[in-house]
């Protein structure tokens, strides 16, 4: 799987993946990240989800990083926002008020350019990875945002039956990429309601890494 996959999907407008609402799991378990109002929060691999919305009505500033360009064009088009558009190394910047977001691949995207990271939303970023690429992107996603905490979403399920994105990422291997960084603790299991894609069942996992 490489950039070529996603900008494809994007361009096809095959974002079965892109939710039109904000995701309820974010709205029931956000709290326990314990973040004053102003904080600033970063969404990897964010497409132009509506959570994004949610986030910055609730207060906080909202930092991104997304590959393909046109899903951050729509996301500000869909949020009525005009950005900034400035080139920064190897990455695109999109900024509007308490929000930035990156274009481009994230393993691009340094310490430097992120800035302040008070947490992590990870909805839908480690989930869209290859076990190859996972601990690559678990140690760069620590190292960029100095160790923020995270409330990260991940999915369960027989991927002989059914392979990813979204991949599976057990319980196992997530304490295995992060256990080394943060205490993970497991706040909700959800079940997918009609499996994934229809075809298997499937749980939605809601961790909180400290």
């Amino acid at each position: 799987m490489d950039a070529s996959f996603w900008h494809a999907k994007w361009e096809k407008s095959e974002i079965a993946f892109h939710q039109d609402d904000f995701n309820p799991l974010l709205l029931d378990h956000f709290s326990a990240l314990s973040l004053p109002i102003g904080s600033r929060v970063f969404v990897p691999l964010c497409g132009k989800t509506r959570d994004i919305l949610w986030l910055l009505q609730s207060g906080y500033r909202v930092v991104g990083a997304e590959l393909s360009r046109l899903a951050v064009e729509q996301l500000f088009a869909e949020m009525e926002l005009i950005p900034g558009v400035t080139e920064t190394g190897a990455l695109t910047h999109f900024a509007a008020e308490d929000i930035d977001i990156y274009v481009g691949d994230v393993f691009e995207l340094t310490a430097a350019q992120l800035g302040q990271v008070d947490a992590v939303y990870d909805r839908a970023a480690l989930v869209a990875l290859p076990t190859a690429m996972r601990q690559r992107y678990a140690d760069h996603l620590v190292t960029s945002t100095g160790r923020a905490r995270q409330l990260l979403i991940s999915y369960d399920y027989d991927q002989s039956v059914q392979n990813g994105p979204p991949f599976a990422v057990g319980a196992d291997e997530v304490r295995s990429l992060y256990g080394q960084y943060f205490q993970p603790t497991l706040l909700a299991s959800v079940e997918v309601v009609g499996g994934l894609r229809g075809k298997c069942p499937a749980t939605e996992h809601v961790w909180l890494l400290q």
